[in-house]
């Protein structure tokens, strides 16, 4: 059994509400055959709620009622897993192009009994087309300016992108403005997600696109 804090189990009370007993067993899944198979770094065990479970989940804050969800690079299902859990209103894509991390995401959906996560081994962008996303995630798959153009893409002209990043996310945010514009993006902001509720707030990128409304 993982160990958690009492300011995280408050915090995943939160967030998983009467899921909870859903989000722990996905945690021991992470510690057990997901370090394992490599999904997860051993040394990761200790810090698996705050660093990585809630800082993903809590990020359901920021996605509409009811959003069809494609999650770019799922790996270890941070935060496409993470947002099932917590969002059963939500259909989650989880898109990841290794077989072995497929096959270990789809053992613990079917484990967990989620009905809203269908697993699809491809890249992001050849999933163009594939998937009918109103909102595309991803957390630690690339910078920016190269993760633009594999998750906007995904929307079909119109939507958002949800992209878990660190400190450095207003320079990402400067370096990749021409891309995110060419490819719709409108608007671009960074916002910080769970402070009151996390020790360590999550931040995200937010990119509004709407092609019918591309600037220049």
């Amino acid at each position: 059994m993982v160990d958690i804090t009492a300011a995280e189990q408050l915090a995943a009370e939160k967030i998983f509400g009467d899921r909870l007993d859903l989000a722990k067993r996905y945690v021991e899944h992470l510690a057990t055959s997901g370090t394992e198979r490599g999904l997860i770094g051993p040394r990761e065990i200790p810090r698996l709620w705050s660093r990585h479970v809630l800082n993903c989940a809590v990020i359901e804050s920021e996605i509409p009622d009811g959003s069809r969800v494609a999650d770019v690079g799922s790996g270890a299902g941070l935060p496409g897993l993470c947002l099932a859990i917590a969002r059963p209103d939500l259909e989650l894509t989880l898109i990841e192009p290794l077989e072995r991390r497929v096959i270990w995401l789809q053992e613990v959906v079917d484990d967990l009994g989620l009905t809203n996560v269908t697993v699809m081994r491809t890249r992001a962008e050849l999933a163009v087309g594939m998937v009918d996303a109103d909102v595309v995630t991803a957390r630690a798959v690339s910078a920016l300016s190269n993760l633009a153009g594999l998750t906007i893409p995904l929307l079909a002209g119109k939507g958002e992108v949800v992209a878990i990043k660190g400190r450095s996310a207003s320079e990402e945010i400067e370096k990749a403005a021409k891309t995110i514009r060419k490819l719709g993006g409108v608007e671009t902001t960074v916002v910080t997600v769970g402070e009151g509720l996390l020790e360590e707030p999550t931040t995200v990128v937010r990119i509004v696109v709407n092609k019918s409304r591309k600037i220049a």
